[in-house]
């Protein structure tokens, strides 16, 4: 029988239950919606979130590096602020003002290109090939660029000597984020690559098949195709099969 005491009973669960909901809704970030891998190394866990396309977060000792955040990959009024931010170039997919100013505080650090510089105050511009250690981080810029893909008036995709690749040292774990790129002699030479993002969409980066000479060329213990679009990544696992000493992982980076 329903009575009054019990009308209150259930007023108060409901209640209760009400609250707690809230509670956990405000305690979900945007942050919880993506895949995340924990990477160990000698100075403690490198926690990777893959954002989408070429936006991923990296958190290390306290620390955040956000690289090419778009909005339009995640609503970054919700992600963690950043420490450090890596700009690969200024395409609108990894170059987008609002992000930066959103994630930007009194003490980020923001690494990028010329081109990228003439929008953004205070950054510090890496040229191909620089080396710099920001904000507790060793930094090296490789050089990002197209050699075969090109538009119809023949310009390539993504010239030469204009965006960068970036290669973040995390303790003993160095992690290589191509940028858009092809499998330039550059990348082939690459040497002690832990982990390595490499874009996989054509026309304006790199084929499955350039993807695998790449890596068996510098061998990264764990490879991550990203900026991939609609590109069946089975075929790069099916091409890199035989090779035991890369582990490929695919992530939700289209």
């Amino acid at each position: 029988m329903f009575t009054r005491g019990n009308f209150f009973m259930f007023i108060a669960l409901f209640s209760i239950v009400f609250t707690l909901n809230v509670f956990a809704e405000e305690a979900t970030t945007e942050e919880d919606m993506f895949e995340e891998d924990i990477i160990k190394t000698s100075s403690g866990d490198l926690k990777i979130t893959f954002i989408g396309h070429a936006s991923v977060m990296f958190t290390f000792n306290g620390k955040i590096i956000h690289v090419d955040p778009v909005f339009r990959e995640a609503d970054y009024n919700k992600m963690p602020e950043a420490d450090l931010i890596l700009i690969t170039h200024e395409h609108g997919d990894h170059f987008d003002l609002e992000a930066i100013k959103t994630l930007r505080t009194e003490k980020t650090e923001i690494i990028l290109t010329e081109i990228c510089a003439t929008e953004v105050s205070g950054g510090i511009v890496m040229k191909n090939w620089d080396i710099k250690t920001v904000g507790g981080f060793t930094i090296e810029a490789v050089p990002a660029y197209n050699i075969v893909h090109k538009r119809q008036n023949g310009n390539p995709y993504h010239p030469k000597g204009v965006g960068n690749g970036y290669i973040i040292t995390f303790g003993d774990k160095r992690v290589y984020l191509a940028g858009d790129t092809e499998n330039t002699p550059e990348m082939k030479e690459l040497k002690n690559i832990d982990i390595a993002f490499l874009p996989m969409n054509v026309p304006y980066t790199m084929t499955p098949e350039m993807v695998a000479d790449a890596a068996t060329a510098f061998k990264p213990k764990i490879l991550y195709p990203y900026h991939f679009s609609n590109t069946d990544t089975s075929i790069i696992l099916e091409l890199l099969k035989g090779e035991e000493d890369i582990e490929v992982r695919i992530r939700d980076m289209p």
